[in-house]
């Protein structure tokens, strides 16, 4: 199991470190958008390789083992700055920021996806739409208080999805015991392209009352 670490960072003190994170991650999301699509080569792409290779030579002299996981504060409220979808520090994310609805009926995230997200010519590739309602159902499940982890997930590609401006959403269809069943959409500019249906459970490990207070952390 990917570990969930409680921290003792004040407010100001994460802040601090997403200001700092935030805007390096988004450097490293330009980086590889300009990788694909640049037209220089010989030389010049040796150049840049040799520019890179010491970038990241530099960064590997302090890291930690392993991958980021999730740390949560004293309130429950969790930081998945590692997640493939959402994370601040995880270029491969686009990344999404959710929004919800105040009585937590549902989730919703507009967003960009460019060069790096591309499957057929021009369209995002089905796994990647997949992967961004995989995150939203769960979402979903967590601001409903239903938080869990994917069991299963259904995915229904109605048209292709466009590079560029799209919209996710999703909200809980119904629960039961430790199960939330949960829909979501993935629209572009003209209209529905995917849909997805998934059944989050929540683990044994997160029923102890002892975890009561780190649920919402773990899972949002």
């Amino acid at each position: 199991m990917s570990r969930f670490a409680p921290e003792h960072l004040t407010p100001e003190q994460i802040e601090e470190q997403s200001a700092v994170y935030g805007p390096f991650t988004q450097a490293v999301r330009d980086l590889v958008d300009a990788a694909i699509r640049t037209e220089l080569g010989g030389d010049d792409i040796r150049a840049a390789q040799a520019a890179v290779e010491a970038v990241t030579a530099r960064l590997r002299e302090r890291e930690i083992e392993g991958a980021l996981g999730v740390t949560f504060s004293e309130d429950g409220v969790g930081r998945p700055w590692g997640n493939a979808v959402i994370g601040l520090r995880n270029a491969v994310a686009p990344p999404l920021v959710v929004e919800k609805a105040e009585d937590g009926s549902r989730v919703w995230s507009q967003f960009h996806l460019g060069a790096a997200y591309e499957g057929p010519p021009g369209c995002v590739h089905g796994g990647v739409a997949s992967l961004v309602l995989d995150q939203m159902l769960g979402q979903a499940a967590g601001a409903g208080g239903r938080p869990g982890m994917t069991a299963t997930l259904q995915v229904h590609y109605r048209k292709p999805t466009p590079l560029g401006p799209l919209r996710a959403e999703a909200w809980i269809e119904r629960t039961e015991g430790h199960k939330t069943w949960a829909r979501g959409e993935l629209t572009g500019p003209e209209g529905l392209c995917v849909e997805a249906e998934g059944l989050f459970i929540l683990p044994r490990w997160a029923r102890e009352p002892a975890d009561a207070e780190t649920r919402p952390g773990f899972f949002e």
